[in-house]
């Protein structure tokens, strides 16, 4: 159990740095248009954001598959000194386009984390504690959106600067990931346990078969595309809306919804755990309720602008993460209750696929309806409508016994 508890840990801080660098991009916007020419319309930020979820979004499958094949830790280790040595490398661009083709280099290396280090937990958290591990791993994700939240305030000083952020960020990520590489550890199955070694072919046919699998990927995938764009363009909405400094538009955006979802994630994993003692639909039932509270907080985002009171945004924001953290935490644990450990990480990075790719297209068609002056409590009542159709679609899926001794 201590070995299981340490895997979390050693992966806490790679979460971390996995969104902080996606967060620092959206919170530094206005640093980066500034300076990096070719960037004048919202479009083409939308673009940026983008180009990163589709490359991220087709190679997850592939990093799934080859974490159930190989090793987990190789694939998590690698992935993390690489897109560390992207983000150092994003601190050096000068044009549009470099900046571009870096976000999508960014998309190829941190595609192969979140399926394999997912997987890697739940092998090692059977049962009981599942839930509540998940959900302190996405605390490292929120951690993240909150610290990347507060770089707007570094991009505005003349002695640091957006490039230095970034450049941080690299070298930080390039130095943890050694002790990661010699730390972190596969679990070891007993012989005659190990599953069978699934072509690619074979693994999509065997996920596609699967009712519940499908159910859960477009479940997955409604919710992400509000919550793109939550993470994407809070920071300059609230700050064109409310006509407050970079800096606060960042930590206003980012802190309070990230510590509710913190709150939310171990809540709920928790909770999850202890509804699973009674019965099988457990996770399921508390994966629906956190729906429930994202739903009316939609609309509030998308209103508060009316009101002209950021601290309404921000009370709307709260309730969102309470919900995000209830849903987030319990994806990988709902996977593993409807498909073999062997195929854990192949499924996730399938539904990595079509919830990215149609967060790609969120974050690049918000930004043309922002262009076009679409009114944001339209704009967010269209996501507040997708979440309560993914109410519906979690119910349905039928859970059933998938362990297998190891």
């Amino acid at each position: 159990m201590q070995t299981a508890w340490l895997v979390v840990a050693l992966l806490v801080p790679v979460a971390l740095l996995n969104y902080l660098d996606r967060q620092m991009l959206a919170a530094m916007k206005f640093s980066m248009m500034q300076e990096i020419p070719g960037i004048e319309l919202e479009a083409n930020w939308g673009k940026i954001l983008a180009v990163f979820k589709w490359v991220y979004a087709f190679l997850s499958p592939v990093g799934g598959y080859l974490a159930d094949r190989y090793s987990r830790r190789h694939v998590i280790t690698g992935s993390l000194f690489v897109w560390s040595v992207v983000t150092l490398m994003t601190g050096q661009v000068t044009t549009y386009e470099q900046l571009l083709l870096n976000r999508a280099l960014m998309g190829i290396s941190e595609a192969f984390y979140i399926p394999a280090a997912l997987a890697l937990i739940a092998d090692f958290h059977v049962g009981a504690t599942r839930s509540r591990a998940v959900g302190l791993h996405q605390m490292g994700i929120y951690a993240g959106v909150i610290v990347g939240g507060f770089s707007g305030y570094v991009a505005d000083q003349p002695s640091l600067g957006w490039r230095w952020a970034f450049d941080l960020c690299g070298i930080i990520g390039i130095l943890y990931a050694l002790p990661l590489f010699f730390l972190l550890q596969n679990p070891v199955r007993k012989s005659g346990s190990l599953p069978e070694r699934k072509s690619p072919l074979s693994a999509i046919c065997e996920l596609a078969g699967n009712g519940s699998f499908i159910l859960l990927v477009l479940y997955f995938t409604l919710p992400a595309l509000a919550g793109w764009v939550v993470r994407d363009w809070m920071p300059a909405i609230l700050k064109e809306q409310f006509g407050i400094g970079q800096g606060k538009a960042g930590v206003s955006a980012t802190l309070y919804w990230q510590v509710a979802a913190i709150v939310g994630a171990v809540a709920g994993g928790w909770l999850a755990d202890r509804w699973m003692l009674k019965t099988k639909r457990g996770r399921i039932y508390i994966s629906a309720i956190g729906m429930s509270l994202i739903v009316p907080a939609m609309f509030g985002v998308g209103y508060a602008p009316q009101t002209g009171q950021l601290w309404i945004a921000v009370a709307f924001l709260i309730l969102f993460g309470l919900g995000w953290g209830f849903f987030d935490g319990n994806n990988m644990p709902i996977l593993c209750q409807i498909v073999r450990p062997d195929l854990r990480a192949s499924g996730y990075g399938f539904m990595n696929l079509v919830s990215i790719s149609c967060g790609g297209l969120a974050d690049w068609g918000f930004g043309i309806l922002r262009d076009r002056h679409v009114p944001l409590f339209g704009i967010f009542s269209i996501f507040a409508s997708a979440a309560i159709v993914s109410i519906a679609l979690v119910l349905l899926i039928r859970p059933r016994e998938t362990e297998i001794a190891g």
